[in-house]
């Protein structure tokens, strides 16, 4: 069927589209459009792996190396005492992400977009601040974490850290969403090492219990620090805007959304308990022998050991440049939507240079920002990470408190709105947050004026 070329898809004739045989539709690619016949949709059990995609990435790129360095600092130095948290985490995670993904798919719009509409381009600016404050530290740490894994090899961060951004970006730049999607899924497979080597570790399941349903409270201030961080890279804020932009950019339809519900969910549950496998896999390992502080990645790496023996270090090195590629790829992406949808410009990853000028080059230049500051020499990395994470537990309030406000206008989400459960688990989880951050804050402040220790 001839078509003729156009600049925009709003530009093809009607008469075009309506002349379709029914599994036919049009494919739009720069001044390229062509007439493609539809897949059919899945059945069995391919039906249930189709439905995973933004959630499930989304949810995974958490347990980036960040997440590795944080989750294992807490195994190691307060053993199953945190486990309860990741409880609580689990269940407000879930909410966040499903109300993100119900946000996108109810207006076709990504998070700062609405915002500038419903409470202006001030509130909008100090989104996008939030959120380049957020995003920019964590994408450092995504390279730091691939040049790390690159020496536990023996190789050079300065060759590997370059590389990788490059691969990444013409991934990215080169392909479309669709093709991206299926190699971000492809890149969660690295997690699982964690769940066998938490089990083959031997650890005491009564006290992982015990930690995982009884709360255990520390006065200390380390305690505090990470007990924010976990927060911080658990529901990160690259998380949310990830999961509405990607289902925006997939074109999930108010009537079509329900698989992505259970996408939300599933990412949310997989991912917290690879967290949890982590925690749990460094507290039989290095808590139980006495090493409580992690100072390198290949400190970090013993706990892999009961798994791996004496390659523990080589698959630590293989889990880690996983996450960090695949957080590496998301984080940019996310903050070029957030930043876009903030000012109207054009975005997606299947548009070119010509159509989405902003949101590309945006995108590049944090990528290679992220990897240049990356291969600054003596970063201490372990640390480095944990204060990054900590930093998004602090600015995570100020993305949540929009979230439920524009999930509760009628007017925006109609029928989609939140109801009287998932408002009280997304206030909750909203108060949860603020209240660790105020502790955390108030703290510090304490000691610093020398009234704490």
């Amino acid at each position: 069927m001839p078509v003729p070329a156009v600049d925009q898809p709003d530009e093809i004739p009607q008469r075009v589209v309506k002349s379709l045989q029914p599994g036919l539709q049009l494919n739009v690619r720069g001044r390229s459009i062509q007439v493609r016949r539809l897949r059919q949709a899945p059945t069995g059990p391919l039906a249930v792996l189709a439905i995973l995609g933004p959630g499930l990435i989304a949810a995974m790129a958490g347990d980036d190396a960040g997440g590795i360095a944080t989750y294992s600092s807490v195994g190691a130095k307060y053993g199953y005492d945190l486990l309860w948290m990741m409880l609580l985490i689990t269940v407000g995670l879930a909410v966040v992400q499903e109300m993100a993904a119900r946000l996108g798919a109810a207006t076709g719009r990504g998070l700062l977009d609405l915002i500038r509409e419903r409470f202006g381009i001030g509130w909008a600016l100090v989104s996008v601040g939030v959120v380049l404050i957020a995003n920019g530290g964590v994408i450092v740490t995504e390279f730091v974490g691939i040049g790390a894994a690159v020496e536990l090899f023996g190789g050079s961060r300065y060759w590997a850290v370059p590389l990788s951004a490059v691969i990444l970006w013409r991934l990215v730049i080169g392909g479309n969403y669709g093709q991206v999607e299926k190699i971000f899924i492809a890149m969660t497979l690295v997690f699982f090492a964690y769940p066998v080597a938490a089990f083959l570790a031997g650890p005491d399941w009564g006290a992982v219990a015990r930690g995982t349903f009884l709360p255990t409270i520390h006065r200390y201030p380390d305690y505090l620090l990470l007990f924010v961080g976990t927060v911080g890279t658990t529901i990160t804020p690259y998380m949310q805007l990830f999961q509405q932009s990607a289902n925006v950019e997939k074109g999930i339809a108010r009537r079509h959304y329900g698989p992505e519900r259970m996408d939300a969910y599933a990412g949310a549950v997989l991912s917290n308990l690879i967290a949890a496998f982590i925690i749990i896999a460094s507290a039989a390992t290095l808590h139980v022998a006495g090493i409580t502080e992690i100072e390198t990645a290949a400190d970090a790496a013993q706990a892999l050991r009961p798994v791996a023996g004496d390659f523990a270090t080589v698959l630590f090195a293989v889990g880690l440049l996983g996450a960090s590629l695949l957080a590496a790829g998301v984080l940019p992406l996310a903050t070029a939507y957030s930043v876009s949808e903030a000012f109207g410009f054009r975005k997606g990853v299947s548009l070119d240079f010509r159509r989405a000028p902003i949101f590309l080059r945006l995108f590049s230049v944090l990528m290679a920002m992220g990897a240049l500051i990356a291969l600054i020499p003596n970063i201490p990395i372990i640390q480095l990470l944990v204060v990054i994470q900590v930093l998004n537990g602090l600015l995570l309030p100020v993305i949540l408190v929009f979230m439920l406000l524009l999930i509760n206008d009628v007017r925006l989400v109609g029928s989609l709105k939140n109801g009287r459960l998932m408002n009280v688990l997304g206030w909750s989880t909203f108060a949860f947050v603020s209240a660790a951050v105020m502790t955390l804050l108030g703290a510090q402040l304490l000691t610093a004026l020398g009234f704490g220790s």
